[in-house]
């Protein structure tokens, strides 16, 4: 006899936004199954508006609330009992993100949670990453996003260390990172893994999750610093046009994707890692999860 409880994650990120339906399937002295269901992304880049000018552009308020529109509609059809809506740095920034969020309340009937890096980072960790380390090993684990960047070392399959840092891709295409964020970074990574040996990363975030697939490895195994390196290589010698024709890229990826290979490159060479672990996770599987263990709030 097994149940299926159908549960929905909204990820409103700086570069995209996501909707995530997820099947539990539940069965007696069995573990809980979480089954991807359906997966919609829409780019919309709200981190272009809220890191820039500092507030989100109309044209952007009008996209949100049409997606919103569009994702209450496929949990209708999906039939969701429960969903978690999250929204990362880009609405945290922008000085209007509060109205935004009693806009989308008001017109799409969906509640938002704007919510802070760190339980961002406590979320992803949420996602069950202890099923894809080898507990007695050290993990570097890096989310890189639009706005920000979560790192998470794990010992013995427990988080020994959790920061984020205001650096992400989008900001970073728009130069609004300077050299003392990429030092306070190099510091935090060096400083927390000095005690550790043979550390290894873990990496999430949609361009992370292209430059697996590009690579056509088999999910349990790890890229390399060698790989990975020669990789930002080749598309940094690219021109924006030529990563879209050439690789396929979408063009809301190819410009975010360089900046975000040097920030696992950078976390790789400053932890020493030699290789990058790619899970099929992120903060929707961490949402869905999370309500599902009853760790965090639940927007009903």
């Amino acid at each position: 006899m097994i149940t299926i409880k159908k549960y929905a994650a909204i990820d409103i990120g700086s570069n995209a936004m996501r909707l995530l339906v997820t099947n539990i399937v539940e069965q007696k002295d069995k573990p809980t199954q979480f089954n991807k269901s359906s997966l919609v992304r829409v780019p919309i880049r709200l981190g272009q508006d809220a890191f820039t000018v500092g507030e989100i552009s109309q044209e952007s308020i009008d996209r949100m609330i049409d997606a919103m529109k569009a994702f209450k509609l496929l949990m209708k059809i999906h039939k969701v009992e429960r969903y978690t809506a999250c929204a990362t740095s880009a609405m945290r920034e922008a000085y209007n993100g509060k109205d935004i969020v009693a806009l989308i309340k008001k017109k799409a009937d969906i509640k938002i949670d704007i919510i802070d890096g760190k339980m961002e980072a406590a979320i992803i960790a949420a996602s069950d990453l202890k099923q894809f380390i080898n507990s007695d090993k050290p993990y570097l684990y890096v989310d890189v996003g639009g706005g920000s960047t979560e790192f998470s070392l794990f010992n013995e399959g427990k988080i020994v260390a959790s920061k984020s840092f205001k650096n992400g891709t989008v900001r970073l295409i728009n130069n609004m990172v300077n050299d003392i964020v990429w030092t306070e970074i190099e510091k935090w990574i060096k400083n927390t893994t000095a005690n550790y040996d043979n550390i290894t990363l873990i990496g999430s975030g949609g361009n992370i999750n292209k430059l697996f697939k590009m690579s056509e490895k088999h999910q349990d195994t790890p890229l390399s610093y060698v790989y990975l390196n020669a990789q930002y290589q080749k598309l940094n010698a690219m021109t924006y046009e030529q990563r879209i024709a050439e690789m396929g890229l979408n063009p809301d990826r190819a410009d975010v994707i360089i900046p975000a290979t040097r920030i696992y490159l950078n976390a790789m060479k400053w932890s020493g890692a030699r290789q990058i672990y790619v899970p099929k996770i992120g903060l929707s599987d961490g949402i869905v999860k999370a309500m599902y263990f009853g760790r965090i709030w639940i927007s009903d």
